[in-house]
C-alpha cells in the first residue's frame, strides 16, 4: 500500500491510498466465502460453491465490490497509523480507480484533531454574579406551600374566578350526542382554561343549581372542527381558602415550630441551589474563555454528524408525544433553517469543548480507573432504568463504550480545569469545587430527613 496525506484545513485531511491487487486477495477470498455461504446452487453444498460458479451466478463485479468495501477501512487504518493522523468521526471515501487485477485507488477525507495550544490555566480568571436571595423569593416558596395546604369550602354564592365548581357537561352537534362528550360531577377551577374553550367565561356568575348552554369548537374526535352546543349544570361552588401565614402554618407545612425557622430553612435551601448554579455558571464561563483563547476550530464533519444526531433525537422525542418537527417549528415561530443554525452553533461549541478537554487530558496524562468507569456505567444505567451489566453489554454492542470512557476522562480534565483557574463572584469571594461538593452533600442530607 502507498499513501499520501494532504492537509485541507486545520481540522481536515485527505488521504490518497493505492493498494496493489495482490494485497486485496485476502479480502477477495473472504468475499467469496461470505457470498458462497449465502447462495444456494443445486449440486453444491452451501459454503462449498466454487469461485467460478459464484462469478457466473452473482457476478465477479459483486464479489470485487464486497472485497473492496471490506478492505477500505483496514487500509485507511494502516494509512492513519503510518502518518500518525489523529482522526475524528467518519471518513468520506471516494474510489477513484478500480478494475479487476488492477490496483485500487481511493481517497478518504476525514476530520482530524487540530493542534491546540492551551493557555496556562492559572492565568484564567472568571467572575460570576454573587448569590443573593430576596425576601420575595422566600415569599414565593411560602405561597407555593400555602397552595398545597389550601382547603375548599362550599359557599352559597355565584362562582368567581379562582373558585372550584362541581359540573355536569353534555355536548351535542345538531342535536346529536357527541361520543365521550358528557361528564358528570367533575371538579374544575374557574378561569384555569383546563376544559373547553368558552366554559370559564360562562361559569362566572353561576350559582349551585344553575344551568346554561354555550357553543364551543371541538378539537378532536369524529366532530373535530364542528361547533358543539354544550349544556352546563353547576352542582356546587367552592371557595379556595388559603391558610394564614403564621407559626401554626409552619407546623402544618414543615417540621419547624415557627415561621421564622421555616423561612430560614427555605433561605438556606435556595442559597445552596443557587451556589450550585453559580459554580456551573463559572465552569461555563471558564470553558468559554479557554475555547476562545485557544482559538479552537470546529471540525465540520464531526459537527455535521452531531447536528444530524441531535435533530434525529429531537424528531424522535416529538414523535413520542405525537407531534412533528413542523408542529414544533410552528409553535416556536421558527424556520427549519433557524433550528439547523441553532443546532449547528450548539454542536460547534460542544465539539470545541470536547477537543479542549481531550487536549488537557492528554497534557496532564489523565487516567480513568476501572472504578471510575464502572461508577459512570452504574449511574447511566440507573438513569436508563436498566441493570448495569445489561447497559454495559448494550454499549459494547453498539460500539459506544469508548465514547463513555472519553466522557469520564473529559469530566476529570474539567475538574482539573476548575481547580486551576480562579473563580470569583462579583463581591470578590473565591469559589471552589469544594463549595459545589459541600452544597450537593448538604442537598442530599437535606432531602433525607
Amino acid at each position: 500500500m502507498k499513501s499520501t496525506v494532504e492537509t485541507l484545513s486545520p481540522t481536515r485531511v485527505k488521504l490518497a491510498i493505492e493498494v496493489p491487487f495482490d494485497e486485496l486477495k485476502p479480502s477477495l477470498q473472504k468475499a467469496y466465502r461470505e457470498i458462497g455461504a449465502q447462495v444456494q446452487v443445486p449440486g453444491f453444498r452451501r459454503g462449498k460453491v466454487p469461485a467460478a460458479v459464484i462469478d457466473q451466478r452473482v457476478g465477479r463485479g459483486a464479489v470485487l465490490n464486497e472485497a473492496v468495501q471490506e478492505a477500505i477501512p483496514q487500509q485507511i487504518l494502516a494509512a492513519v497509523q503510518e502518518h500518525d493522523v489523529k482522526t475524528l468521526g467518519r471518513p468520506e471515501v471516494e474510489i477513484t480507480e478500480f478494475a479487476d487485477n488492477a490496483p485500487l485507488k481511493f481517497t478518504a477525507e476525514v476530520d482530524v484533531r487540530p493542534e491546540i495550544v492551551v493557555p496556562d490555566l492559572s492565568t484564567i480568571t472568571v467572575e460570576v454574579p454573587a448569590v443573593a436571595i430576596g425576601d420575595n423569593e422566600i415569599d414565593e416558596q411560602i405561597n407555593g406551600l400555602r397552595e398545597r395546604f389550601a382547603t375548599l369550602k362550599t359557599v352559597e354564592r355565584a362562582a368567581a374566578e379562582g373558585d372550584y365548581v362541581q359540573l355536569d357537561l353534555n355536548a351535542t352537534v345538531d342535536g346529536e350526542e357527541v361520543p365521550g362528550g358528557s361528564a358528570t360531577n367533575i371538579s374544575h377551577e374557574v378561569g384555569s382554561k383546563q376544559l373547553l374553550p368558552g366554559l370559564d367565561e360562562v361559569l362566572v356568575g353561576l350559582s349551585a343549581g344553575d344551568e346554561t348552554t354555550f357553543t364551543t369548537q371541538l378539537v378532536g374526535g369524529d366532530f373535530a372542527g364542528r361547533d358543539a352546543e354544550v349544556k352546563v349544570v353547576v352542582r356546587t361552588v367552592k371557595d379556595k381558602q388559603l391558610p394564614e401565614i403564621n407559626d401554626e402554618f409552619a407546623q402544618l407545612a414543615s417540621e419547624f415550630d415557627t415561621l421564622e425557622e421555616l423561612r430560614n430553612d427555605l433561605r438556606e435551601r435556595l442559597t445552596r441551589a443557587k451556589k450550585v448554579e453559580q459554580i456551573y455558571a463559572a465552569r461555563d464561563e471558564a470553558l468559554k474563555q479557554l475555547v476562545e483563547a485557544a482559538a479552537i476550530p470546529a471540525p465540520e464533519g464531526v459537527v455535521k454528524d452531531e447536528v444530524e444526531g441531535r435533530k434525529q433525537a429531537m424528531t424522535d422525542q416529538l414523535e413520542r408525544i405525537g407531534a412533528s418537527l413542523q408542529d414544533y417549528l410552528a409553535s416556536e415561530e421558527k424556520t427549519e433553517e433557524q433550528i439547523d443554525q441553532e443546532l449547528t452553533e450548539a454542536a460547534q461549541e460542544g465539539v470545541r469543548i470536547q477537543l479542549l478537554l481531550d487536549t488537557i487530558a492528554d497534557a496532564e496524562d489523565v487516567q480513568v480507573s476501572d472504578d471510575e468507569f464502572g461508577h459512570e456505567i452504574v449511574h447511566r444505567a440507573q438513569r436508563a432504568q436498566m441493570q448495569p451489566q445489561q447497559y454495559y453489554d448494550q454499549l459494547v454492542r453498539s460500539g459506544a463504550a469508548a465514547a463513555v470512557f472519553g466522557d469520564v476522562r473529559r469530566g476529570k480534565a474539567l475538574a482539573s480545569v476548575m481547580e486551576q483557574v480562579t473563580m470569583k463572584d462579583s463581591e470578590g469571594n473565591t469559589l471552589s469545587l469544594d463549595d459545589l461538593r459541600a452544597a450537593s452533600e448538604d442537598e442530599h442530607a437535606g432531602h433525607n430527613h
